[in-house]
């Protein structure tokens, strides 16, 4: 194999964003768990030392795939109208709805976030924490905005508080929503117990919807509370 040193900016970026989309394609056939950075560069065509030209390890490739995941999502929530003139509560089931399908609808997004702090933030210098985690801020921020375009009533912190507990309960659904080989075959031996297994769909729409209904209760009461 003879590699070619990408000499330009433009070349460097390109050659992350091929590395970056090659992740991605994998991680639509297995789960974060398995990918290795052997496999990775073999797909992308490169020696596994070149592609830790461009980053650091696969932990470093796969929080970047996270941030740029979770980017796409933020793309799409924003072009979704606002959640109509119903009721704070019934708003509140609409945007917990939208959150929930919207999420179950991108597995990489999702697989990536429950490996976040279990697997992702592991192996990697102070300096890509620090890219990740002041991209995860800005994330949230806008997602906190979002919020507000369908619940104002929640306020900064309220909407904040939303979306820190919708993230939250994804990155717990994911894992408990895919169950091993052998629970599938316990779910299929009764229908009590497959009663049991986990939706993720549904468990974070319901989840989201008493998280936004208890934020609005909560600070309906501290404004409707006398002065001291």
């Amino acid at each position: 194999m003879t590699f070619q040193r990408a000499r330009t900016d433009e070349q460097r970026s390109q050659r992350r964003r091929q590395i970056l989309d090659t992740a991605a394609a994998m991680l639509t056939e297995m789960s974060v768990a398995k990918l290795s950075l052997n496999e990775l560069s073999r797909r992308v065509g490169l020696a596994k030392v070149n592609v830790l030209r461009y980053f650091e390890s696969r932990e470093a490739v796969l929080l970047d795939l996270l941030d740029t995941e979770v980017k796409d999502w933020i793309a799409e929530l924003e072009h979704l109208p606002p959640a109509g003139k119903g009721t704070a509560r019934e708003r509140g089931d609409l945007l917990a709805d939208i959150l929930a399908t919207s999420m179950a609808r991108r597995p990489v997004l999702c697989d990536l976030l429950s490996a976040q702090g279990g697997v992702l933030e592991h192996n990697i210098s102070t300096e890509v924490g620090i890219r990740h985690k002041h991209a995860a801020r800005q994330s949230l921020q806008v997602l906190a905005q979002l919020v507000l375009r369908h619940l104002p009533e929640l306020g900064t912190e309220g909407a904040a508080a939303l979306v820190e507990s919708t993230l939250l309960m994804a990155m717990t659904a994911w894992q408990c929503s895919r169950p091993p080989e052998a629970m599938l075959a316990v779910y299929a031996s009764d229908p009590a117990l497959a009663a049991m297994r986990l939706d993720f769909t549904d468990l974070v729409r319901r989840t989201t919807a008493v998280t936004a209904s208890g934020l609005l209760v909560r600070r309906g009461s501290q404004a409707a509370a006398p002065a001291s």
